[in-house]
Protein backbone atom coordinates (compact mmCIF):
# COMPACT_ATOMS: atom_id res chain seq x y z
CA UNK A 1 0.00 0.00 0.00
CA UNK A 2 1.87 3.35 -0.94
CA UNK A 3 0.86 6.74 0.46
CA UNK A 4 -0.12 8.22 -2.15
CA UNK A 5 -2.90 5.81 -3.02
CA UNK A 6 -3.32 6.22 0.55
CA UNK A 7 -3.40 10.08 0.39
CA UNK A 8 -6.09 9.72 -2.43
CA UNK A 9 -8.24 7.86 -0.67
CA UNK A 10 -8.15 10.05 1.93
CA UNK A 11 -9.21 13.45 -0.10
CA UNK A 12 -12.19 11.41 -1.57
CA UNK A 13 -13.45 11.05 1.74
CA UNK A 14 -13.29 14.88 2.43
CA UNK A 15 -10.53 14.15 5.20
CA UNK A 16 -7.28 15.20 3.79
CA UNK A 17 -8.24 19.03 4.21
CA UNK A 18 -8.35 18.04 7.71
CA UNK A 19 -4.94 17.52 8.05
CA UNK A 20 -2.82 20.13 8.92
CA UNK A 21 1.50 19.53 9.45
CA UNK A 22 2.66 19.17 13.19
CA UNK A 23 5.38 18.01 15.34
CA UNK A 24 5.49 15.44 18.06
CA UNK A 25 4.08 16.13 21.79
CA UNK A 26 6.99 14.44 24.00
CA UNK A 27 9.77 17.08 23.39
CA UNK A 28 9.63 21.20 23.01
CA UNK A 29 11.18 20.41 19.72
CA UNK A 30 8.93 18.36 18.37
CA UNK A 31 6.19 21.45 19.64
CA UNK A 32 8.58 24.07 17.69
CA UNK A 33 8.24 21.82 15.04
CA UNK A 34 4.52 21.67 15.35
CA UNK A 35 4.31 25.50 15.39
CA UNK A 36 6.65 25.33 11.97
CA UNK A 37 4.74 23.00 10.14
CA UNK A 38 6.51 19.95 10.39
CA UNK A 39 5.28 16.40 9.75
CA UNK A 40 3.72 14.63 12.19
CA UNK A 41 6.24 12.23 14.20
CA UNK A 42 4.27 10.44 16.71
CA UNK A 43 4.49 7.25 19.03
CA UNK A 44 0.82 5.80 19.18
CA UNK A 45 0.14 2.50 21.28
CA UNK A 46 -2.23 -0.36 20.39
CA UNK A 47 -2.55 -4.97 20.84
CA UNK A 48 -1.95 -7.11 17.94
CA UNK A 49 -5.00 -8.20 17.72
CA UNK A 50 -7.59 -8.03 14.98
CA UNK A 51 -9.77 -5.50 16.68
CA UNK A 52 -7.04 -3.49 17.47
CA UNK A 53 -4.66 -3.19 14.35
CA UNK A 54 -5.98 0.33 13.39
CA UNK A 55 -3.29 2.51 14.55
CA UNK A 56 -0.71 0.13 12.06
CA UNK A 57 -2.31 1.98 9.19
CA UNK A 58 -2.17 5.37 10.42
CA UNK A 59 0.88 6.37 8.60
CA UNK A 60 -0.80 5.67 5.34
CA UNK A 61 -3.36 8.69 5.99
CA UNK A 62 -0.47 11.28 7.34
CA UNK A 63 0.49 14.04 4.93
CA UNK A 64 4.27 13.46 3.35
CA UNK A 65 7.09 12.96 5.68
CA UNK A 66 5.37 12.01 8.06
CA UNK A 67 5.54 8.93 10.68
CA UNK A 68 4.02 7.08 13.26
CA UNK A 69 5.57 4.60 15.53
CA UNK A 70 3.26 1.79 16.53
CA UNK A 71 3.94 0.25 20.52
CA UNK A 72 2.59 -2.80 20.47
CA UNK A 73 1.35 -3.80 24.37
CA UNK A 74 -0.20 -6.99 25.74
CA UNK A 75 -1.91 -4.94 28.93
CA UNK A 76 -4.47 -2.33 28.44
CA UNK A 77 -3.13 -0.73 31.95
CA UNK A 78 0.34 -1.01 30.87
CA UNK A 79 -0.83 1.01 27.63
CA UNK A 80 -2.38 3.95 29.90
CA UNK A 81 0.83 3.82 31.88
CA UNK A 82 3.24 4.67 29.25
CA UNK A 83 0.93 7.28 28.09
CA UNK A 84 0.74 8.91 31.03
CA UNK A 85 4.81 8.64 31.62
CA UNK A 86 5.14 10.60 28.16
CA UNK A 87 6.16 7.48 25.85
CA UNK A 88 3.20 7.14 23.78
CA UNK A 89 1.45 10.58 22.27
CA UNK A 90 -1.88 8.00 21.71
CA UNK A 91 -2.89 4.94 22.83
CA UNK A 92 -5.75 2.50 22.61
CA UNK A 93 -7.15 1.09 25.89
CA UNK A 94 -10.21 -0.63 27.53
CA UNK A 95 -12.88 1.61 28.14
CA UNK A 96 -12.84 -0.04 32.00
CA UNK A 97 -9.26 0.75 31.87
CA UNK A 98 -10.14 4.59 30.66
CA UNK A 99 -12.81 4.80 33.48
CA UNK A 100 -10.32 3.23 36.17
CA UNK A 101 -7.98 6.17 35.56
CA UNK A 102 -11.05 8.58 35.28
CA UNK A 103 -11.99 7.54 38.96
CA UNK A 104 -8.28 7.73 40.41
CA UNK A 105 -7.83 11.61 38.30
CA UNK A 106 -5.27 10.56 36.33
CA UNK A 107 -4.98 13.14 33.43
CA UNK A 108 -6.78 11.07 30.21
CA UNK A 109 -9.04 12.08 27.83
CA UNK A 110 -11.08 9.65 25.02
CA UNK A 111 -10.94 11.21 21.73
CA UNK A 112 -12.40 8.46 19.47
CA UNK A 113 -13.60 5.06 20.22
CA UNK A 114 -11.55 2.12 18.68
CA UNK A 115 -13.56 -1.17 18.49
CA UNK A 116 -17.08 -2.42 19.40
CA UNK A 117 -18.32 -5.81 20.36
CA UNK A 118 -15.63 -8.60 20.10
CA UNK A 119 -17.34 -10.59 23.22
CA UNK A 120 -19.43 -14.17 23.28
CA UNK A 121 -20.37 -16.73 25.89
CA UNK A 122 -19.14 -19.78 24.53
CA UNK A 123 -20.15 -23.43 25.60
CA UNK A 124 -19.08 -27.14 24.56
CA UNK A 125 -20.92 -28.19 22.03
CA UNK A 126 -22.65 -31.13 23.28
CA UNK A 127 -23.73 -28.65 26.25
CA UNK A 128 -26.89 -29.17 27.58
CA UNK A 129 -27.04 -25.33 28.14
CA UNK A 130 -29.57 -23.73 25.71
CA UNK A 131 -29.67 -20.77 27.11
CA UNK A 132 -28.52 -18.48 29.63
CA UNK A 133 -30.81 -19.96 32.25
CA UNK A 134 -29.13 -23.27 31.58
CA UNK A 135 -26.13 -22.02 33.24
CA UNK A 136 -27.53 -22.23 36.77
CA UNK A 137 -25.30 -25.11 38.64
CA UNK A 138 -22.26 -24.71 35.89
CA UNK A 139 -18.97 -23.23 36.01
CA UNK A 140 -18.03 -20.66 34.39
CA UNK A 141 -14.30 -18.87 33.50
CA UNK A 142 -13.57 -15.74 33.69
CA UNK A 143 -10.94 -13.19 34.04
CA UNK A 144 -11.77 -10.70 36.93
CA UNK A 145 -12.04 -6.94 36.67
CA UNK A 146 -12.40 -6.72 33.30
CA UNK A 147 -15.29 -6.19 30.16
CA UNK A 148 -15.68 -9.88 29.53
CA UNK A 149 -16.00 -9.99 33.88
CA UNK A 150 -18.84 -7.00 33.66
CA UNK A 151 -20.76 -8.67 30.98
CA UNK A 152 -20.48 -11.90 32.06
CA UNK A 153 -22.51 -10.33 34.84
CA UNK A 154 -24.82 -8.65 33.25
CA UNK A 155 -25.78 -12.11 31.57
CA UNK A 156 -26.54 -13.74 34.72
CA UNK A 157 -28.82 -10.99 36.15
CA UNK A 158 -30.96 -10.92 33.16
CA UNK A 159 -31.31 -15.14 33.43
CA UNK A 160 -32.04 -14.43 37.19
CA UNK A 161 -29.24 -16.07 38.34
CA UNK A 162 -27.22 -14.79 41.29
CA UNK A 163 -23.24 -15.38 40.69
CA UNK A 164 -22.44 -16.00 43.90
CA UNK A 165 -25.10 -18.57 44.70
CA UNK A 166 -26.27 -20.05 41.42
CA UNK A 167 -22.76 -20.94 39.23
CA UNK A 168 -19.07 -21.69 39.99
CA UNK A 169 -17.31 -18.91 38.62
CA UNK A 170 -13.21 -19.76 38.26
CA UNK A 171 -10.26 -17.83 37.22
CA UNK A 172 -9.10 -18.90 34.11
CA UNK A 173 -6.82 -16.88 31.89
CA UNK A 174 -8.06 -16.50 28.23
CA UNK A 175 -5.77 -17.89 26.36
CA UNK A 176 -6.70 -21.53 28.24
CA UNK A 177 -10.31 -21.04 28.68
CA UNK A 178 -10.61 -22.94 25.07
CA UNK A 179 -8.64 -25.91 26.84
CA UNK A 180 -10.36 -25.74 30.15
CA UNK A 181 -13.74 -25.91 27.85
CA UNK A 182 -12.50 -29.21 25.80
CA UNK A 183 -11.03 -30.90 28.45
CA UNK A 184 -14.37 -30.93 30.58
CA UNK A 185 -12.97 -28.72 33.52
CA UNK A 186 -15.58 -25.76 32.94
CA UNK A 187 -19.22 -25.42 30.99
CA UNK A 188 -18.53 -22.03 29.74
CA UNK A 189 -16.48 -19.19 29.35
CA UNK A 190 -16.94 -15.24 28.43
CA UNK A 191 -14.21 -13.78 26.55
CA UNK A 192 -13.19 -11.67 23.73
CA UNK A 193 -12.47 -13.00 19.89
CA UNK A 194 -11.20 -15.00 18.79
CA UNK A 195 -11.41 -17.69 21.29
CA UNK A 196 -15.17 -17.63 21.31
CA UNK A 197 -14.93 -18.07 17.98
CA UNK A 198 -11.77 -20.71 17.72
CA UNK A 199 -13.51 -23.14 19.87
CA UNK A 200 -17.01 -23.15 17.62
CA UNK A 201 -14.22 -22.98 14.50
CA UNK A 202 -12.56 -26.38 15.79
CA UNK A 203 -16.11 -27.83 16.37
CA UNK A 204 -15.69 -28.57 20.28
CA UNK A 205 -17.82 -25.78 21.41
CA UNK A 206 -20.61 -23.13 20.41
CA UNK A 207 -20.99 -19.56 20.98
CA UNK A 208 -24.38 -19.34 23.34
CA UNK A 209 -24.68 -15.53 22.94
CA UNK A 210 -23.43 -12.47 22.85
CA UNK A 211 -24.02 -10.07 25.59
CA UNK A 212 -24.58 -6.87 24.07
CA UNK A 213 -27.27 -4.99 25.74
CA UNK A 214 -28.51 -1.41 24.43
CA UNK A 215 -30.15 -0.75 28.00
CA UNK A 216 -27.45 -1.10 29.37
CA UNK A 217 -23.39 -1.85 28.32
CA UNK A 218 -24.00 -2.60 24.77
CA UNK A 219 -21.33 -2.96 22.54
CA UNK A 220 -18.68 -0.89 23.93
CA UNK A 221 -15.03 -2.16 24.34
CA UNK A 222 -11.84 0.07 23.47
CA UNK A 223 -10.86 3.80 22.57
CA UNK A 224 -8.08 5.99 22.24
CA UNK A 225 -7.12 8.07 24.81
CA UNK A 226 -4.13 11.25 24.79
CA UNK A 227 -3.15 13.05 27.82
CA UNK A 228 -4.80 16.53 29.18
CA UNK A 229 -1.32 17.43 28.52
CA UNK A 230 -0.91 16.97 24.93
CA UNK A 231 -4.16 18.23 24.15
CA UNK A 232 -3.24 21.46 25.98
CA UNK A 233 -0.11 21.79 24.48
CA UNK A 234 -0.59 20.40 21.19
CA UNK A 235 -3.99 20.14 19.99
CA UNK A 236 -2.55 20.36 16.02
CA UNK A 237 -1.06 16.62 16.96
CA UNK A 238 -4.29 15.29 18.41
CA UNK A 239 -6.44 16.49 15.58
CA UNK A 240 -3.51 14.96 12.78
CA UNK A 241 -4.06 11.58 14.35
CA UNK A 242 -7.79 11.69 15.02
CA UNK A 243 -8.18 12.58 11.41
CA UNK A 244 -5.61 9.46 10.45
CA UNK A 245 -7.90 7.37 13.14
CA UNK A 246 -10.89 8.01 11.14
CA UNK A 247 -9.53 7.61 7.57
CA UNK A 248 -7.67 4.52 8.77
CA UNK A 249 -10.82 2.76 10.03
CA UNK A 250 -12.83 3.61 7.45
CA UNK A 251 -9.85 2.27 4.85
CA UNK A 252 -10.53 -1.05 6.56
CA UNK A 253 -14.02 -1.52 6.83
CA UNK A 254 -14.07 -0.88 2.76
CA UNK A 255 -10.90 -2.97 2.08
CA UNK A 256 -11.35 -6.17 4.87
CA UNK A 257 -8.74 -8.25 3.46
CA UNK A 258 -5.90 -5.81 4.25
CA UNK A 259 -7.15 -5.36 7.60
CA UNK A 260 -7.15 -9.21 7.77
CA UNK A 261 -4.14 -9.69 5.98
CA UNK A 262 -2.61 -7.48 8.79
CA UNK A 263 -4.13 -9.39 11.76
CA UNK A 264 -3.28 -12.58 9.85
CA UNK A 265 0.37 -11.49 9.77
CA UNK A 266 1.01 -10.97 13.42
CA UNK A 267 0.13 -15.00 14.12
CA UNK A 268 -3.50 -15.55 13.66
CA UNK A 269 -4.93 -17.86 11.29
CA UNK A 270 -6.91 -16.03 8.72
CA UNK A 271 -9.53 -18.83 8.90
CA UNK A 272 -10.06 -17.81 11.95
CA UNK A 273 -10.30 -14.33 11.74
CA UNK A 274 -12.84 -14.04 9.22
CA UNK A 275 -14.86 -16.06 11.10
CA UNK A 276 -14.77 -13.88 14.05
CA UNK A 277 -15.02 -11.01 11.84
CA UNK A 278 -18.58 -10.52 12.08
CA UNK A 279 -18.64 -10.31 16.20
CA UNK A 280 -15.50 -7.35 15.27
CA UNK A 281 -16.79 -3.50 14.74
CA UNK A 282 -13.97 -1.63 13.90
CA UNK A 283 -15.04 2.63 14.55
CA UNK A 284 -14.01 6.05 15.58
CA UNK A 285 -17.47 7.76 16.40
CA UNK A 286 -19.09 8.10 19.71
CA UNK A 287 -22.16 9.57 20.24
CA UNK A 288 -24.43 9.87 23.44
CA UNK A 289 -25.53 6.27 23.86
CA UNK A 290 -21.76 5.39 24.01
CA UNK A 291 -21.43 7.46 26.63
CA UNK A 292 -24.88 6.39 28.27
CA UNK A 293 -23.30 2.96 27.94
CA UNK A 294 -19.95 4.18 29.61
CA UNK A 295 -21.78 5.45 32.31
CA UNK A 296 -23.74 2.33 32.97
CA UNK A 297 -20.51 0.13 32.63
CA UNK A 298 -19.12 2.76 35.31
CA UNK A 299 -22.01 1.85 37.86
CA UNK A 300 -21.49 -1.71 37.49
CA UNK A 301 -17.44 -1.47 37.91
CA UNK A 302 -18.23 -0.11 41.26
CA UNK A 303 -20.70 -2.38 42.56
CA UNK A 304 -18.14 -5.03 41.89
CA UNK A 305 -14.98 -2.94 43.15
CA UNK A 306 -13.36 -1.93 40.71
CA UNK A 307 -13.78 1.55 41.26
CA UNK A 308 -14.92 3.36 44.57
CA UNK A 309 -16.62 5.94 42.91
CA UNK A 310 -18.21 6.58 39.38
CA UNK A 311 -16.33 9.89 38.17
CA UNK A 312 -17.56 12.19 35.91
CA UNK A 313 -17.99 10.38 33.07
CA UNK A 314 -18.75 12.98 30.64
CA UNK A 315 -15.86 14.59 31.13
CA UNK A 316 -13.79 11.47 30.63
CA UNK A 317 -14.24 12.53 26.66
CA UNK A 318 -13.12 15.57 24.50
CA UNK A 319 -15.07 14.83 20.66
CA UNK A 320 -13.88 18.14 19.84
CA UNK A 321 -11.38 16.68 17.62
CA UNK A 322 -14.05 14.09 16.15
CA UNK A 323 -16.66 17.26 15.60
CA UNK A 324 -13.84 19.30 13.91
CA UNK A 325 -12.93 16.04 11.66
CA UNK A 326 -17.00 15.51 10.75
CA UNK A 327 -16.88 18.96 9.86
CA UNK A 328 -14.04 18.87 7.29
CA UNK A 329 -16.09 15.99 6.24
CA UNK A 330 -19.13 17.92 5.57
Amino acid sequence: MKKRICAALLAAAGILGALTGCGGQTADTQAEGAAAGAAVQATVGTWKTAQTLTPYFYEDFLEADGSVEVMPFTNPGDQKTALLAGSLDMTGTTIPTAIAAAAAGEPVKIVASLCNKCSALAVATDSDIQSPEDLKGKTIAYVPGTMHHVLLLDVLRRAGLNPDKDVTLTRIDFFDMGQALAGGQIDAFLSGEPYPSQVELDGYGRILSYPYFDDSIGTINAAMIVTEETIAQNPELVQELVNAHIAATEYENENPDAWLDLAASFGTDRELLEFSADNIELCWDIDEQYIRNCENLAEQMMELGMIDHVPDIEAMFDLSFLENAKAEME
